[in-house]
């Protein structure tokens, strides 16, 4: 990317060279709770404390609340927010009123691949408004209709990203999903993240507590995770701290009366941020069992808290541990596999077997890159490229863009 700093600068202490009217557009947002949404809104509160004009245009219903309809227009949390209707399903929301709500963006910024990435490519010529997208792992969260999906990537997607300047990854395992279809390349900017809001908050003494967070959806496998607690045996929690997605909580509250897991495991639906602080107190590790993440934002902030991290090894979750020794990888599809693996981290935990090497004791990995000021002035830079005419598409690969 060129134009927006020096060789070598760090685009954190670079002002922007003006201020820019920034639209981020998508499909789920406050006050839905979730990994998307919390981006989105963390990257739209730092772009407005570095002086830009910055709305989000979303759906006016939340998935898991179909039946409510929501403002219209509302400001939450600081962020201007603009809702617009939506028919069909929510794994392909069509909203195509999105159109007027362009207003006088200089680029607009799409979050994640569906009806918005699309539609909006495919009018690009009519609106001729720069844009940049960042993918948030595609659509191949779950295996679920694979060979369709498989043939619209390779189909509408492929033509779709060619109208955007940028097209921006979360993980080098997501660039390399998008990088045979985007021949101009991939920028990789990992997700920011809220390294305050948990820091330090775990157990101070060694606990057989587990926590997981996350969305209750398919992907996440929960259910494996269930069929390690039960392998574990007794004497072990697991709190499971989230909000409803394809997968209801009286499906999970079945599935753990089913399992017999009733005084051990316990859900936590929609909390905030001091309630969730307060359980993550009462615990020493975190688990996550999830098949398939476009980042692994939780996980990140289960390291800020100090909490011990045993995963199953997805793409994201093997990217993110090359850079953090501190977490574990165990296949979870093998529940009494997924249990040794944390019987020995909390061994190891208990026992100070933990390597003494300061990168890789609980709460003392370097997370710098994912603090919010670092990562928004990335996408300001980039959005600069955009607007100079030279966007991101000059070559960049993901080997080179971290």
């Amino acid at each position: 990317m060129s134009g927006a700093t020096s060789p070598g600068e760090d685009p954190v202490m670079t002002s922007p060279a003006r201020p820019l009217s920034i639209l981020h557009v998508v499909r789920q947002f406050l006050p839905n709770r979730g990994g998307l949404e919390d981006v989105v809104a963390n990257l739209a509160r730092e772009q407005a404390r570095l002086g830009h004009r910055v709305r989000v245009v979303t759906l006016d219903r939340l998935f898991s609340k179909p039946e409510v309809r929501l403002p219209a227009r509302e400001r939450l949390e600081g962020i201007d927010i603009e809702r617009i209707p939506f028919s069909g399903s929510h794994r392909y929301p069509l909203a195509p009123s999105v159109f007027r709500h362009l207003g006088d963006a200089d680029l607009v910024h799409v979050h994640a691949v569906d009806f918005f990435f699309d539609a909006l490519a495919w009018a690009r010529p009519f609106h001729r408004r720069p844009m940049v997208a960042t993918t948030h792992g595609g659509f191949f969260h779950t295996n679920a209709h694979s060979r369709l999906k498989a043939l619209w990537f390779s189909g509408p997607t492929r033509v779709s990203v060619r109208a955007y300047e940028g097209i921006v990854a979360c993980s080098e395992s997501d660039a390399r999903m998008f990088a045979p279809i985007t021949p101009a390349g991939v920028t990789v900017i990992p997700n920011g993240v809220d390294l305050d809001k948990f820091a330090g908050a775990a157990s101070a003494a060694p606990r057989r507590a587990l926590l997981t967070i996350g969305r209750f959806s398919h992907n996440k496998r929960l259910d494996r995770l269930l069929s390690a607690m039960r392998a574990l045996g007794p004497g072990w929690r697991l709190r499971i701290v989230g909000v409803p997605s394809d997968v209801t909580v009286a499906a999970l509250t079945a599935e753990i009366d089913r399992l017999g897991l009733t005084d051990a495991v316990t859900l936590h639906v929609g909390l905030d941020v001091p309630a969730v602080r307060e359980l993550i107190g009462q615990s020493s590790l975190f688990v996550s069992a999830s098949e398939y993440e476009g980042f692994g934002l939780a996980l990140i902030e289960a390291l800020s808290a100090g909490l011990v991290p045993v995963a199953h090894p997805n793409d994201a979750f093997a990217w993110l541990k090359e850079r953090h020794p501190l977490i574990s990888l165990c296949d979870f599809a093998d529940p009494a596999s997924a249990a040794g693996a944390i019987r020995d981290a909390y061994a190891r935990l208990a026992e100070g077997r933990l390597d003494p090497g300061a990168a890789s004791l609980p709460g003392a990995e370097d997370l710098s890159e994912y603090r919010w000021p670092r990562v928004a002035a990335r996408y300001v830079a980039l959005y600069e490229a955009a607007l100079a005419g030279t966007g991101v598409g000059t070559g960049l690969r993901p080997s080179t863009s971290r």
